[in-house]
């Protein structure tokens, strides 16, 4: 099934994130916590790919499995930025082969002491094009609510989200973010530049403090005082501050629900009692 479909049908959608394997002896394992996500039925479950490509056959085996044995449809990420054209069909050719009907265009992080000038890909626009000349794929893309790392500024940000959409994005998923309110503010300055298309709030459960510098390094997102007061108090109680993650993950999504942002996707972490505990601590608002 597309995913423009699900978000687009009307009803709250919750979907979640999961990642492969990096070697195939953790196969078997990764594996296992992916089928214990999909059995509590989200609306679609996204797997993504490994940099430079490691992990593409590894993408391609989970997110089939996911969709045979469960009967949730599977978003499948592709990253670009590392691979030559001939990869990207191979990879491409092979998601199509098992029935993925969905793709995350990345452009993908840049390794240290690469020569961009060689590089076959530079922006995930160019990506969405090779993806389109392999058959009907429904493809996503990605947003930043608090600006892309690598623009100026918020416009010149904006006007590169909108060539990727003019492109052929359907729908984005947006980078984690803490403040509902950067969202709300993102999204007002999208809609104004014509960007049209579905935006899934992309939502990750804090759940311990190790997470919160690796999050500082690799996102830079704002962390609201009352998220820091939460870490502060129970950062070095595990359980205590994996049950205010938790909450703290429910707490927006509700809030997210109320305000008119019907598609969030959950970053797991490949955490299935995570994803339990907030699916059932919305149970209602998404049946209803």
């Amino acid at each position: 099934m597309k995913i423009i479909d699900l978000i687009k049908g009307g009803k709250p959608t919750l979907s979640m994130e999961v990642f492969p394997p990096k070697t195939s002896d953790k196969f078997e394992s990764i594996k296992h916590a992916t089928e214990q996500i999909a059995a509590l039925k989200p609306d679609f479950m996204s797997v993504t790919y490994g940099a430079g490509g490691g992990t593409s056959e590894f993408t391609a085996d989970i997110a089939a499995n996911i969709q045979e044995k469960y009967c949730v449809p599977t978003l499948a990420h592709l990253t670009c930025v590392s691979s030559d054209r001939n990869k990207i069909d191979s990879v491409v050719d092979n998601l199509q082969s098992k029935g993925i009907e969905n793709i995350l265009a990345l452009r993908g992080d840049i390794p240290d002491g690469t020569d961009r000038s060689k590089c076959h890909y530079h922006y995930a626009s160019e990506l969405i094009d090779d993806i389109k000349s392999h058959g009907d794929f429904c493809i996503g893309g990605a947003c930043y609510p608090e600006t892309h790392p690598e623009s100026k500024n918020s416009y010149e940000d904006i006007c590169n989200l909108k060539i990727k959409v003019d492109k052929g994005c359907q729908f984005l998923t947006t980078q984690m973010f803490f403040d509902n309110n950067i969202l709300y503010n993102f999204m007002y300055r999208v809609r104004e530049a014509g960007i049209s298309v579905p935006v899934v709030a992309g939502i990750m459960p804090v759940t311990n403090a190790v997470q919160i510098k690796r999050i500082m390094s690799i996102s830079g997102s704002a962390l609201p005082q009352r998220f820091v007061r939460i870490v502060d108090r129970y950062g070095d109680k595990p359980e205590a501050m994996k049950q205010a993650g938790i909450a703290f993950a429910t707490e927006q999504i509700i809030d997210l629900y109320a305000n008119g942002i019907n598609s969030v996707h959950i970053y797991t972490m490949n955490k299935p009692e995570i994803a339990k505990a907030i699916m059932d601590n919305i149970s209602s608002i998404i049946s209803g």
